[in-house]
C-alpha cells in the first residue's frame, strides 16, 4: 500500500492507496511548530487505528510549506522506516512545465496537472479551492502553461470579519439567493457567489487564450460549495484529484 501526503497551508491531507484504489483519506491541521516526532505519532495513530500500520510500502510527500516537507519525510522514515519521495518541479511527470520559472510552481499544482492529464480530456482547467483558489491550465499537448491564484473563500470571510467592526465570522456555505436578506446571507452571497462569478469570467478568459473549450474540474476543500452554486461551469468535481496525482507521480519516480 502507498501513503500519499499533501501538505497545504491550512490542512494536510493523507491518502492510502491499495494499488490504484484510494481506500482511506484523512486530514489534520498543518502546523510548522510540530516536530517530526509529533507528526510521526499522528501517522502511527492513524495507521494503527485503521489496521494499516505494517501494510505501507511506499510514501510520497508534496508540500507548499517548505519547512514541513522535510519534517514529514523525517517522521515517515523514523516511524515507518520508509524513505519518502518528495515532489518537486524536477520530478518525472507526464506534463511538461512551460512556465517562466518552473521553480515557483507548487507541488500540489504539479499533482493536479498530472492527475488531469491522465484522467480527463485536454485542454483542462483545474480549480483547487483551498486556502487560495488556484487555476491550473494544461493545454491539449499536455503542457502545464500556467494558472491563476486568487484569495480563497476562507481568506475572504476572515478578512471581512477582521477589518470591519460589525461583520461576523461565518460558516462557508452556498446561499439560497443572490440578494441577501440579512448580514450573513449578504456576506455569503458576496463571498461565494461573487467567487463563482469570478470563476465564470476567468474560465471564459482562459478558454479564449487557449482557443477552445476546456474540461473544467473542481477540487479541494470548498469545491462542493462552489460546485453547488456555480455547477454550470464545471464538468466534474473530483475532491481527491491531488491525491490521485501524487499516487501516479510516486510510481513515475520511485526508482
Amino acid at each position: 500500500m502507498l501513503l500519499v501526503i499533501d501538505i497545504g497551508n491550512t490542512n494536510t491531507s493523507i491518502g492510502i492507496f491499495d494499488d490504484d484504489k484510494l481506500i482511506k483519506t484523512f486530514s489534520f491541521s498543518s502546523d510548522i511548530k510540530k516536530t517530526d516526532d509529533e507528526y510521526g505519532i499522528i501517522l502511527l495513530s492513524i495507521l494503527k487505528h485503521n489496521n494499516l500500520l505494517n501494510k505501507i510500502e511506499g510514501a510520497i510527500v508534496s508540500s507548499v510549506v517548505p519547512q514541513l516537507c522535510e519534517v514529514f519525510k523525517s517522521s515517515i522514515f523514523k516511524y515507518l522506516n520508509i524513505e519518502a519521495i518528495s515532489l518537486s518541479y524536477k520530478s518525472n511527470m507526464p506534463v511538461k512545465l512551460s512556465l517562466k520559472n518552473n521553480k515557483e510552481i507548487g507541488a500540489d499544482r504539479i499533482a493536479n496537472a498530472t492527475a488531469v492529464c491522465l484522467k480527463y480530456k485536454l485542454p483542462a482547467i483545474v480549480i483547487d479551492f483551498g486556502t487560495a483558489t488556484t487555476f491550473d491550465i494544461v493545454d491539449e499537448n499536455a503542457n502545464f502553461i500556467g494558472g491563476i491564484i486568487a484569495p480563497g473563500l476562507k481568506i475572504q470571510a476572515n478578512s471581512l470579519s477582521q477589518f470591519t467592526s460589525k461583520l461576523p465570522k461565518l460558516k462557508i456555505e452556498a446561499p439560497e439567493n443572490s440578494i441577501g436578506k440579512d448580514t450573513i446571507s449578504a456576506m455569503l452571497s458576496g463571498i461565494v457567489l461573487g467567487h463563482g462569478a469570478m470563476i465564470e469570467g476567468m474560465i471564459r478568459r482562459c478558454e479564449k487564450e487557449l482557443g477552445k473549450k476546456a474540461t473544467v474540474i473542481a477540487t479541494g476543500g470548498y469545491s462542493d460549495v462552489l460546485f453547488k452554486s456555480t455547477a454550470n461551469v464545471f464538468n466534474y468535481i473530483d475532491k481527491n484529484l491531488t491525491l490521485f496525482g501524487l499516487k501516479e507521480l510516486y510510481y513515475l519516480n520511485k526508482e
